[in-house]
């Protein structure tokens, strides 16, 4: 197996610590939005001195139907979605992936802060971080079966060679975010997963 490049490498200072959102966000879809909207409400509660930030995984990973969207296109699509929702005291930070799990907290550390608050609806992160000293706040899953990751690109690549963009918004905005839904379209971001040649598979 080639080694993944690390990039991009940690920032001479990492955020401090904050409300830590972790995501590949590929795209950025409706199952991220209700785990955003319930991580910032919680945060304006609980902790508003804290920063929201938002992790984005799998930034060093070459092109593919499971990753077809760079680390700056998908932070873009975040930031548009953010914009709109009246976000404000928010940090994204894009960490590569390394493959060692057992490490994986103090290498994403380097880029999202040290210990501060997990807020996920993942199992194995929760677990994971748990282990490292971190606090853990967990949300159900909602609506499943229609906002894992792979169904929204499956449904995007089907309709990545389709011309009417306004056939598109209106299938693309039942799984994901307007704004995101706009940047797609608008970027041309969907036509390359017709020529990536894989088929649609249920990971991630």
């Amino acid at each position: 197996m080639t080694e993944l490049p690390l990039t991009p490498l940690p920032p001479e200072s990492p955020p401090t610590p904050g409300v830590v959102i972790l995501g590949r966000f590929q795209p950025f879809h409706r199952g991220h939005e209700l785990l955003l909207i319930a991580a910032e409400e919680w945060r304006r509660e609980n902790a508003a001195n804290l920063p929201l930030i938002i992790a984005i995984g799998s930034s060093n990973r070459e092109e593919s139907l499971q990753n077809p969207w760079s680390a700056d296109e998908r932070s873009a699509m975040i930031q548009a979605w953010l914009f709109e929702s009246g976000y404000e005291d928010f940090t994204i930070v894009p960490i590569p992936d390394i493959e060692d799990p057992p490490n994986w907290v103090a290498h994403a550390e380097k880029y999202h802060g040290t210990a501060g608050i997990l807020f996920t609806s993942d199992v194995p992160s929760a677990e994971l971080y748990a282990v490292s000293g971190w606090q853990i706040l967990t949300v159900p899953l909602e609506h499943r079966e229609s906002f894992e990751g792979w169904r929204v690109r499956e449904t995007a690549r089907m309709l990545s060679t389709v011309g009417d963009d306004d056939a598109v918004r209106s299938v693309l905005s039942q799984t994901i975010p307007s704004a995101v839904v706009n940047y797609l379209v608008s970027n041309d971001a969907l036509r390359r997963l017709a020529f990536l040649g894989e088929g649609g598979e249920p990971v991630g």
